[in-house]
């Protein structure tokens, strides 16, 4: 799969539904959106056969996302479908962790290769004023109950943010030092006007240094996403930097979106989509390959966060 500017597409973040059991602060309002409707979900079936489609021309890896995808009734059975999808590589999937203590052996049993855990700190209060609901311990546990999979890539996810964000990255960031888990610094992109705050990926660095010593560039890739890494004296996992706005990563874009009722969203910032679900839902499956390789051509070079005043929909409604 290639778009209009050349970029190989192989990279596809699938959301499996728009709920999700916290209300964090830069995601979602604090009431909640309007659901979709059961019936406007895509199937497990379906998405197994875009999949399949794409897998065709070109799809190596896929990402399991939501809302919160573990609160959709057997997760498991999406990724033991997609296991067997011949030519995808990975399976993956990105979780808040509230429910993976208890569905962590299910999800590994059916195949999956890496989880993503959103953990913005590990303070119980700050993490329940961040979520609006959350308990920080329940996140811990899944964490600590994937460790007994080392076949399975733990990657945490930490949006900085507040007065003492340094602390909370030293604090994070020690995570990595005594488990093998992989600690990344994602910057907050200004998707909602109330909440542009962000910490850029040069600062938290300076301040991870200041405490734990020089860090050493990574030059080997640890996924297939946009993150960088580096490696502190001691570690047993490394530290990595997914920074849209201050270190744009555009250019070696790899990825497309598949939002919860079928819609294939080119760029998470731009509205430019084209409804998949009508054709698998229209028996006409033999057109998805062709509708997917078109609509690339549409792919937006790059975001544009750094223009204010342009409308972007809630993180919630994109699909993580």
């Amino acid at each position: 799969m290639k778009d209009g500017y050349g970029r190989t597409i192989d990279y596809l973040r699938i959301s499996i539904t728009d709920r999700c059991n916290l209300r964090c602060t830069y995601c979602m309002p604090e009431e909640g959106i309007p659901c979709l409707a059961h019936g406007d979900i895509l199937t497990y079936e379906e998405i197994e056969t875009i999949c399949r489609a794409m897998a065709q021309i070109g799809l190596k890896h896929v990402r399991i996302t939501g809302g919160e995808p573990l609160v959709r009734r057997q997760c498991w059975r999406l990724v033991k479908k997609l296991r067997r999808v011949p030519g995808l590589q990975t399976v993956t999937l990105t979780t808040n962790g509230i429910l993976l203590e208890e569905q962590a052996q299910q999800l590994v049993a059916a195949g999956l290769d890496g989880v993503n855990i959103s953990l913005d700190t590990l303070d119980a209060a700050v993490y329940r004023s961040i979520t609006r609901c959350g308990d920080v311990s329940r996140v811990l546990a899944g964490l600590e109950q994937m460790q007994k999979y080392p076949q399975v890539t733990v990657k945490l996810n930490c949006v900085l943010g507040g007065v003492q964000w340094e602390q909370t990255a030293v604090a994070v960031a020690g995570l990595a030092k005594r488990c093998p888990v992989h600690v990344r610094f994602i910057e907050r992109m200004p998707l909602a006007e109330e909440d542009t705050q962000s910490c850029a990926q040069d600062d938290v660095l300076a301040a991870l240094e200041a405490v734990y010593g020089a860090a050493q560039p990574c030059e080997k890739p640890m996924g297939f996403g946009p993150s960088t890494y580096v490696q502190f004296a001691g570690f047993l996992g490394k530290v990595g930097f997914i920074s849209a706005v201050s270190h744009k990563f555009c250019a070696d874009c790899n990825r497309i979106r598949l939002t919860a009722d079928g819609k294939l969203r080119l760029c998470l910032q731009s509205d430019r989509m084209v409804d998949l679900r009508a054709l698998v839902r229209g028996g006409r499956t033999a057109e998805l390959i062709s509708t997917v390789q078109e609509a690339l051509k549409e792919k937006p070079q790059a975001h544009c966060f750094e223009q204010r005043g342009i409308e972007t929909a809630c993180m919630s409604c994109i699909g993580g």
